[in-house]
């Protein structure tokens, strides 16, 4: 899967010189066929770990990752840990 066209994006409250986080960029079609099971989409959100840049990506699609972050600025996450 091509993702050289990903610019990717740190939060800026990323501890430790933002080594210990995760990185989210934009996924455009016609690349957005990587992930197979949301190809009918025309842009993604992709996310990885930041210490490990050619391991495993989540996709969201625009919908999703807007459930996603909404949940996190809401707080609806913060129990977890």
């Amino acid at each position: 899967m091509d993702l050289s066209g990903v610019i990717w994006r740190k939060s800026r409250r990323s501890g430790n010189g933002g080594a210990d986080c995760v990185e989210v960029g934009v996924l455009e079609a016609p690349n957005g066929l990587a992930a197979a099971h949301k190809s009918d989409e025309d842009r993604l959100v992709v996310m990885r770990d930041s210490k490990d840049p050619d391991g495993p990506k989540l996709f969201f699609t625009e919908s999703e990752w807007q459930a996603f972050s909404g949940g996190m600025g809401d707080g609806d996450f913060d129990d977890l840990i």
